[in-house]
């Protein structure tokens, strides 16, 4: 029995789900769900992470997280947690540069937050031969992360996190949810009656009308909880995304599967699912909780201003020719505007009157 069969199964006994229930099982169904049966990353996967283009991004992360653990007091242990971490690759990247910040690579706890089996054993892989004062942790949730300061970061992460759509009718709302064809051969997007004005954020509430707007409520809970963190033990967090840097009306969900755009509502469980991130409400709701959103800014001035065309430079002088080549082919794509260099924002969280962090000075 296919997740699609599954699905049509239920909605035929219960009625239509909504968009955030069809992509939890799409991505996380514990026989059928995407991340639970494959590596996606890659060339030979579906997408391609910024990790996976160069080791320059990891390492000018870990550097960050070093500066962001000196700004913080170099407290004699740090929480370095990750979310969603793919491969491991970042992760490794990262704790590679560590020891460049004197003490902080000493410092480090190393926390994975992955819901993937195939993933977070590829990840241990990864991870076997760095060097830590302690072993690496995995978890399913950052709510099950032990307190303390710590430095969170998130890379593509809150791209496929489940949304919600509304459709704006005049004065009135309509959800958008998954129902069955009519001819029951295959699924549908469909609009129920308009009800009650859901809980949006505040960049949404007086949209025009005729109008698609998303939210994502398991993504506004994580950030409240990143914020309380950091705003009671200290640390910062990196979100690295594509998405809007003020909350707008649009339908971004999305399907990738080998490179290429698909249907979200073929083959359930064979493609990736994600839609744009909406960092306003996402800073607004650090704000809410206490600490300070800096940014969103983009992905190439970030990674300009941490020094990656630096970086880049001193490498292609030990390179070869095609190693220049890849070298230089990569500072283009992580930050050209054409690229990833603009559709990426970056955004940090710190406690209220801590120092803006490194990549963020104006």
């Amino acid at each position: 029995m296919s997740l699609e069969e599954i699905l049509i199964e239920r909605i035929g006994n219960n009625g239509p789900i909504s968009i955030a229930d069809f992509m939890e099982q799409a991505l996380a169904h514990p026989e059928y769900g995407y991340y639970m049966r494959r590596d996606p990353f890659g060339v030979n996967g579906d997408f391609i992470t910024a990790p996976e283009i160069s080791q320059m991004f990891g390492e000018l992360l870990g550097l960050w997280a070093g500066v962001s653990w000196m700004m913080a007091g170099s407290p004699n242990s740090i929480n370095l947690v990750e979310l969603g971490p793919g491969r491991g690759t970042l992760m490794a990247d990262m704790l590679h540069a560590a020891p460049l910040v004197e003490g902080f690579a000493e410092a480090i706890v190393v926390h994975m937050v992955e819901t993937s089996p195939v993933l977070s054993s590829i990840q241990e892989q990864t991870l076997k031969k760095a060097t830590l004062s302690e072993p690496p942790l995995w978890h399913k949730a950052l709510a099950d992360v032990s307190e303390g300061s710590s430095i969170i970061i998130a890379n593509e992460f809150f791209d496929a996190l489940p949304i919600e759509q509304y459709f704006k009718a005049g004065d009135y709302w309509c959800p958008r949810v998954v129902d069955v064809k009519p001819d029951g051969d295959g699924l549908c997007f469909v609009l129920l009656p308009p009800f009650d004005m859901p809980e949006l954020p505040p960049g949404l509430v007086n949209v025009e009308s005729d109008v698609m707007v998303e939210v994502c409520p398991p993504a506004l809970d994580i950030m409240a909880d990143i914020s309380r963190r950091i705003t009671e033990y200290g640390g910062a967090a990196l979100l690295i995304d594509y998405g809007h840097s003020q909350s707008a009306a649009g339908e971004t969900l999305q399907a990738l599967k080998n490179h290429k755009y698909q249907n979200p509502l073929v083959d359930p469980g064979e493609s990736d699912l994600t839609a744009h991130v909406d960092f306003g409400a996402l800073a607004q709701r650090v704000f809410a909780s206490g600490a300070r959103a800096i940014g969103p800014i983009t992905q190439g001035d970030f990674l300009c201003a941490l020094g990656i065309s630096q970086r880049a430079d001193a490498l292609m002088k030990k390179a070869s020719p095609k190693q220049a080549k890849d070298i230089s082919s990569a500072l283009k794509r992580l930050t050209d505007v054409e690229e990833m260099g603009e559709l990426f924002k970056v955004m940090a969280v710190v406690q209220q009157g801590a120092p803006v962090p490194p990549g963020f000075e104006q």
